[in-house]
């Protein structure tokens, strides 16, 4: 997750301006990757599509919960409303379409719900984001030592921008400690980190990423989600965080009908990666 920081960042960051008569995508980013990550994405859009993301670290009250246990004193949808006026305040002129990976697309998701229907983008895409439905609403008890470490294991790598193998079967049974020892061995061996990387710094960003994680839940838990008024293009990472449902819970929320596609890479890769940059391009040309 992101270091404490002692200035507020900017909410919207352009990464390319939209060409007379076409649209522009704006993206919820959630944090956790920097949202320059995002410019891999503005690079391989068609040209004259532009790209704006709606960082939701640029919120005080989103990105300080990560840094204090976890716990938000706002909500989805007051996250929501804030992003829709950075949005109408950012956005020239033409079509847009909202995007939203991760938590942001929950976020995105809401947004469209609260936008008048003059002002509703033309369809909603959500990249690897986990629906807030029932079925995926859980306690933090849920979320066990084992499922957490290998999330974080993907996001290791992201980060640090090199791939990071570790099988899944290594962390079974692990507890938090224990299954740090395991990813970073798994780490310097990839060349992730280098072997003078103290357990106790690493155990601190893991403290940090789940702290993240459970803010986005304990955001998601109360959340009553509205199907979405426009169509739904969902986007699936090749190893996604729930790797078994084609939908992510999305299709009960998809009245207007839901595409599902998949891109290379993982959950977190997929932000990275050329080619899952390109697959994700192309589903963004038109409008």
């Amino acid at each position: 997750m992101q270091p404490p920081r002692s200035a507020e960042r900017p909410v919207v960051h352009r990464y390319r301006v939209a060409a007379t008569g076409r649209h522009t995508v704006y993206l919820v980013h959630p944090g956790a990757l920097d949202a320059s990550v995002h410019r891999g994405l503005a690079e391989a859009l068609p040209t004259g599509v532009g790209l704006a993301v709606l960082d939701l670290g640029g919120l005080p009250e989103y990105w300080q919960a990560a840094l204090t246990g976890g716990r938000a004193a706002t909500t989805v949808d007051a996250l929501a409303s804030r992003l829709l006026t950075a949005l109408r305040v950012a956005h020239m002129e033409g079509d847009y379409v909202l995007a939203g990976w991760s938590f942001g697309g929950v976020v995105a998701h809401a947004m469209v719900g609260l936008s008048a229907s003059h002002r509703r983008p033309g369809r909603l895409m959500l990249l690897d984001s986990i629906a807030p439905v029932a079925a995926y609403k859980q306690d933090d008890d849920a979320l066990e030592p084992p499922l957490l470490l290998g999330w974080f294991t993907m996001y290791l790598g992201a980060k640090r921008g090199r791939p990071l193998p570790l099988d899944a079967e290594r962390l079974a049974g692990l507890g938090v400690d224990d299954g740090l020892k395991v990813v970073l061995e798994a780490a310097i061996a990839a060349e992730v980190l280098l072997p003078s990387t103290p357990l106790p710094g690493l155990r601190k960003l893991y403290d940090t990423y789940v702290d993240g994680l459970l803010r986005n839940n304990r955001l998601t838990n109360p959340h009553r989600p509205l199907p979405a008024p426009v169509p739904v293009v969902l986007v699936k990472a090749e190893r996604s965080l729930i790797p078994g449902d084609r939908t992510l819970g999305w299709e009960p929320l998809a009245p207007y009908g839901l595409e599902v596609h998949s891109c290379p890479g993982d959950h977190y890769t997929m932000l990275t990666r050329p080619d899952a940059a390109a697959a994700i391009a192309s589903l963004l040309e038109a409008a």
